[in-house]
């Protein structure tokens, strides 16, 4: 059988000061594998300097990187996907230790955790934002990924293909980890040099507008996949509301037969109402959130796991070849 397949995924926009680097980095340390370079309406060269560097070229109109990654996962066909930022950052030489990780311990996924030594690699405001946002997600979704937003990650093709990519932009990253963290899949780290932008490159990423987009992120993936937790919480504090203000209007009128304040009983009321509502949502969109849970579990698992020497065609029709009884 022959070795499995390697595609390095490349989402590009103005980068044209730094793509050859990449191209060529990654043609040397994986040098079997296809280098697929997207460019997303660069308004400079980089779609000539990446062809020129001997990366396979493809464009996609729709802005944002979340976009990108979608026509991506869904145009390419591989076993082992390496997907890198444009931007000179990561670094190449490390993409054989996580593809061997990946095969090694029947991963879907290796984050590459940035270990950066220059100052500048890490602009200000970032460091805390990663910080703020793995912590969030380690408290919902469970503490299994070393570096939420890393751009640099290794992937299976049951991933990939199970993957819905519904982000537009650079909260994509987010939506990654937590559709591995959802299917408990195998997933692993490999510390990663990481370094500043070269000189003449300018970072697309915004520190507030892309912040305000990943939370908004978080907060949707906590209602579409823990929204038992979520409404059940806001109902039983609706409810315990409504408890503290009613029992004394209760009380008071199992002793005199009144409801002294009569404001007060309809915000009891209310708060109730919507106590009642909200755990009965929650109970509800749990249900559909499940269903949608398995459809990704079988999509998952209609690709078999990655193996040294079995590539693509034998993992997806392990009975070709096979003479019936």
């Amino acid at each position: 059988m022959s070795e499995p397949k390697v595609a390095v995924l490349v989402p590009c926009y103005n980068e044209a000061a730094t793509i050859e680097t990449v191209v060529r980095d990654f043609h040397r340390h994986v040098p079997d594998a296809d280098i697929y370079v997207y460019d997303n309406n660069s308004s400079d060269a980089t779609a000539a300097v990446a062809a020129a560097a001997g990366a396979i070229v493809r464009r996609e109109p729709l802005q944002g990187k979340g976009n990108v990654v979608r026509r991506m996962f869904a145009d390419i066909d591989a076993d082992i996907y390496i997907m890198v930022d444009g931007d000179a950052t990561y670094d190449a030489a490390s993409a054989p230790k996580m593809i061997d990780k990946m095969l090694a311990e029947h991963l879907d996924m290796v984050t590459g955790v940035r270990r950066g030594e220059e100052k500048a690699a890490f602009r200000r405001g970032h460091r805390f934002g990663n910080w703020m946002f793995s912590t969030l997600i380690t408290v919902i979704f469970g503490d299994r990924v070393g570096d939420l937003l890393s751009g640099y990650r290794v992937f299976s093709r049951r991933f990939v293909k199970s993957f819905p990519a519904l982000s537009g932009a650079f909260e994509i990253e987010t939506e990654l980890t937590v559709h591995a963290l959802e299917l408990r899949m195998p997933v692993g780290d490999v510390d990663t040099p990481y370094g500043a932008r070269p000189e003449g490159s300018v970072s697309k990423l915004s520190t507030v507008k892309d912040g305000i987009r990943i939370l908004s992120t978080v907060l949707e993936l906590v209602k579409n996949e823990r929204p038992l937790p979520l409404f059940g919480g806001v109902g039983a504090t609706m409810m315990l509301l409504a408890l503290i203000l009613g029992l004394p209007l209760v009380l008071t009128f199992l002793e005199t037969g009144l409801v002294p304040r009569v404001p007060t009983a309809i915000i009891v009321v209310g708060l109730s109402t919507i106590g009642i509502g909200s755990l009965f949502t929650g109970i509800v969109m749990d249900s559909v959130t499940r269903g949608r849970q398995e459809l990704k579990r079988l999509s998952y698992l209609a690709h078999g796991p990655v193996e040294p020497g079995l590539a693509l065609d034998a993992v997806d029709a392990p009975q070709a070849g096979r003479s019936a009884p």
